[in-house]
Order: C-alpha cells, then sequence, then structure tokens
C-alpha cells in the first residue's frame, strides 16, 4: 500500500465517509482550502491509480467509492508510525502521549483493565 499525501488522505476520509461520490459531492465536503475542481479530479484519479478507489461509469462521469477500508489503512499507518517514531515500541509511543500529556493515568488504567480483560 503505497502512501497518501495530506490532500489525498483528506479526500480518502471524505469517501470512506460518503461511501461513494462524484467529484463535484467531494468538492461540497472540503470545508477549507478549496483545489480547482479539475486538481481534485486529479487527485482522485491518482488514489485510483494507487489502488485506492474504483469507479462505476455513468456516461463522461465517474462515481469513486474506496476499495481500501478505513480500518486496513489505519493499521498500516499506526504501523508505519510506531516503526518510525517510536522504534517499534507500542510502550515507548504511549510514554511520548503520557509525556507530552494527552493521555491521563485514568485513561492508562481503562487501557489495562480492557487489556486484561481481553476486551480489545
Amino acid at each position: 500500500m503505497q502512501k497518501l499525501t495530506n490532500k489525498e488522505e483528506e479526500i480518502m476520509h471524505i469517501l470512506w465517509k460518503l461511501k461513494k461520490a462524484f467529484v463535484k459531492e467531494v468538492m461540497t465536503e472540503i470545508t477549507e482550502e478549496q483545489p480547482h475542481y479539475n486538481t481534485l479530479s486529479t487527485i482522485v484519479r491518482n488514489l485510483e491509480e494507487k489502488g485506492f478507489v474504483a469507479h462505476n461509469a455513468f456516461g463522461n462521469t465517474h462515481q469513486y467509492y474506496p476499495i481500501v477500508t478505513l480500518e486496513d489503512y489505519s493499521k498500516r499507518f499506526m504501523n508505519t508510525a510506531i516503526d518510525n517514531y517510536f522504534n517499534s515500541s507500542y510502550k515507548n509511543m504511549v510514554s511520548f502521549f503520557a509525556k507530552e500529556e494527552k493521555i491521563t493515568a485514568d485513561e492508562l488504567r481503562e487501557i489495562l483493565a480492557m487489556i486484561e480483560q481481553k476486551q480489545l
């Protein structure tokens, strides 16, 4: 699975949300810095070339839909981030978030209880 650019990732999140959409529908979901229609169309076609989306043709227009799930992409993204930034250590990752005060002791206890009860 290839790495996506920030804009490609933004478009994928829209397609995951909508499940299927024409470029015009994707455009209406972009809240900041809307690209030109042709630019957005190129980004979506690039996502198709990378194997993230496919399309159904309706005359000259295409309705795009994701073929990579959000869950699959998230797993790959998280594994890569942990490998690249935390020396493949989940402990290092959790420590980082604790030091940055992004996770509380209560949340860590809750996660630990879930692990111990195998509820994840």
